[in-house]
């Protein structure tokens, strides 16, 4: 008895699962979607090359009745020549209208044009550089070591022996990688006479101003400006991170 119902369930069961499951045509149509397309693009080209066959087959039998027409003119055919000769011309001219009024040509896919990778950008190179250059004055000037430590410590000889040594470390690599000159020739305590229209960022003026240029005065201080650079061109490795100044120095036992 219940081999038989479990027989009978069975058989429920793949009944059911014939009216609810897609026949094997409907599924293979649901898995693939193109096929639709595919068939009727395969349809389309038959009924052109039909068409095309059509056309050729109608210009000889047009040409052959035309012909045929010619050599018969007295003949009591002539009359079913012209007519079959307008029914192929009409038939010729339906097959060409249809040949070419056919559905557009599918459009290809247009082929992405490469775009160029993104060049990564340099991290903060100005600050780089700015700290490449502390490198170098503490390098040959010892600029570094001068300002950082507590001079109060030490007598005038010393820190005057030591100012000697930074004067002539830095000034080496000033005129190294900078082309310096004064904002005006004159010796300090000249008169001179500001012009109109002067660099503003080249002058400060301190006194008394009334009205407009030129002004004239006493020079106080002859001004310094930069003519080139000639800076190394550095790019931090590291974002994190700038460069090292100055390495620190273990002397290994």
């Amino acid at each position: 008895m219940r081999l038989l119902l479990s027989q009978l369930g069975a058989t429920a069961c793949s009944k059911q699962a014939l009216l609810t499951s897609p026949s094997s045509r409907d599924q293979s149509v649901y898995l693939s979607p193109s096929l639709g397309a595919t068939q009727l693009d395969r349809k389309e080209m038959k009924i052109s090359a039909n068409m095309r066959t059509v056309s050729i087959i109608s210009c000889i039998a047009l040409l052959a009745l035309s012909a045929l027409s010619l050599f018969t003119a007295a003949s009591r055919f002539h009359p079913y020549f012209s007519a079959a000769s307008l029914v192929v011309a009409l038939t010729l001219l339906v097959a060409i209208i249809v040949t070419r009024g056919g559905g557009p040509e599918p459009k290809r896919p247009k082929a992405e044009v490469a775009k160029p990778m993104p060049v990564p950008a340099a991290n903060n190179q100005a600050e780089a550089e700015i700290v490449s250059f502390l490198a170098t004055l503490q390098e040959q000037g010892r600029l570094i070591d001068f300002l950082m430590d507590d001079i109060t410590t030490y007598e005038d000889a010393q820190v005057g022996a030591a100012a000697r040594v930074v004067h002539e470390g830095c000034k080496a690599a000033l005129q190294e990688h900078f082309r310096i000159r004064p904002v005006r020739e004159e010796s300090e305590g000249s008169s001179v006479t500001i012009d109109v229209g002067y660099p503003a960022d080249e002058y400060r003026l301190i006194g008394k101003i009334t009205g407009a240029a030129p002004f004239s005065g006493t020079l106080v201080h002859r001004g310094w400006k930069t003519e080139s650079v000639k800076l190394p061109r550095i790019v931090r490795v590291n974002a994190d991170r700038l460069p090292t100044i100055a390495p620190a120095e273990v002397e290994l036992k």
